[in-house]
């Protein structure tokens, strides 16, 4: 039998000492598109004062239309600083959704806090579930939530009455 020569493969070692180690971003930080790091302190600080500042004004509107215009159609007509009652209803919505919306985000910047709270105090567990589960349980909650608040209000548009006429 003659011997064939089969080439054998070389391996090449790459030089590792050229290569600069990827630094993991710390939990305190969060990595933004162009590769910089924000100050998770400075997101809750900054969502926080929205926050603060939402629910005053939202408070502050809430007052001008429940005390200062008169009540319902009564007020048809009525201007205050160029805004009638309908454009005062329509801002008082609108700070509450922005109000609702940013609490809901700083839940879930609390979220891990949140689930270790229930799992630790309330359930008396040792173990915290996974992110995924934890995500999981946040996703759930919320769509929970959403379909109780679209469901009252489907009741409520089913169920209210007109005035006699």
């Amino acid at each position: 039998m003659s011997q064939m020569n089969i080439p054998t493969a070389t391996h090449v070692i790459p030089d590792l000492s050229k290569l600069t180690p990827v630094k993991p971003v710390p939990k305190s930080e969060v990595e933004v598109a162009d590769g910089t790091h924000v100050s998770r302190t400075l997101i809750n600080f900054w969502l926080d004062a929205a926050l603060m500042v939402a629910f005053v004004a939202l408070a502050l509107v809430s007052v001008i239309v429940q005390f200062v215009f008169p009540p319902g159609v009564a007020a048809k007509g009525w201007l205050l600083w160029s805004m009638n009652y309908s454009q005062w209803c329509g801002l008082q919505f609108g700070l509450f959704s922005f109000l609702g919306f940013g609490i809901v985000v700083h839940v879930m910047l609390h979220w891990t806090w949140v689930c270790s709270v229930i799992t630790k105090k309330l359930l008396h567990r040792q173990e915290l579930p996974d992110d995924g589960i934890r995500t999981v349980y946040g996703v759930g909650l919320l769509i929970v939530l959403l379909l109780n608040g679209a469901a009252v209000v489907g009741v409520a548009m089913m169920t209210i009455q007109m005035p006699p006429q």
